[in-house]
């Protein structure tokens, strides 16, 4: 099983979902998506075997995982979806408040650069109740960084994604949705997985200020996703839209059953 499978603990999420321990999932029989992209549905620079099948989020990434010749992709939408469905009453009759940010992070071969000061006073500015930032593990272990933010919020971090099988934490996106449940907006100066997930919680999106950008990073990337997904950039993007957006972009449509699931990803009946 690639170890990308167990990030963000995506495999142990399905694993409850399917009614196996969530503490030691089955091998995946082939690749999960485990965040949002505007490719095959694979990280950048990820190994792959010929052969073998990626289980995608949408029909849309399925279509451009064919054209990429990847013609083993199977939709089966997010794992995010499938804890929706899992926790769908826990938290949902709390009163929301405030903004929870997620400023762009890089990751363990990228770092971002960009002004954090200069966004900071963009989104003091321009959200008007208490906000939480969520800072992603390594600016959030970047004590210079993290200050910076604990000046204006509640600073926070889901925790660690897990690399090669280590310290993966299986509980990630179960705290994720926690929070997001709490807040009335989600935001971030990109469009990434969060605003996804945030929106799909229910939570009012926007993606505005200092998109920053990665240490050697192809520009046009985000260029082409502010020009493709207009309707979820902005400070206050009309919500049905962007929630219309966001489910297709999930997969809401294409959640299997837990024993259709149980299937698909070669584990046990």
């Amino acid at each position: 099983m690639h170890h990308g499978n167990h990030f963000y603990g995506h495999a142990h999420v399905l694993a409850e979902y399917c009614g196996l321990d969530p503490a030691d999932p089955p091998r995946v029989d082939g690749y999960l998506q485990h965040g949002w992209n505007v490719v095959d549905g694979l990280g950048a620079g990820t190994p792959y075997a010929p052969g073998r099948p990626i289980f995608v989020w949408s029909e849309r990434t399925r279509r451009r995982a064919w054209s990429m010749n990847r013609p083993l992709a199977t939709v089966t939408g997010a794992p995010f979806l499938y804890l929706l469905r899992s926790a769908a009453g826990a938290g949902t009759n709390e009163p929301r408040e405030g903004t929870i940010w997620y400023p762009f992070h890089g990751w363990e071969g990228q770092k971002v650069s960009g002004d954090h000061h200069r966004l900071i006073d963009e989104i003091t500015a321009t959200e008007s109740g208490p906000i939480t930032f969520c800072l992603y593990w390594n600016e959030f272990e970047d004590g210079r960084i993290r200050a910076l933010y604990e000046r204006s919020g509640r600073v926070i971090c889901h925790g660690y994604r897990g690399y090669m099988r280590q310290r993966t934490d299986a509980r990630f996106l179960h705290r994720q949705l926690a929070e997001l449940r709490r807040h009335r907006r989600v935001a971030s100066n990109r469009l990434s997985t969060a605003i996804l997930y945030g929106t799909a919680a229910g939570c009012e999106p926007a993606v505005y200020g200092d998109p920053m950008y990665l240490d050697r990073e192809d520009t046009t990337t985000p260029d082409r996703i502010r020009r493709e997904w207009p309707e979820l950039h902005g400070a206050a993007p009309d919500p049905a839209l962007a929630r219309e957006t966001v489910l297709a972009e999930l997969g809401d449509g294409h959640l299997a059953s837990p024993a259709e699931l149980r299937a698909i990803l070669g584990w046990p009946a």
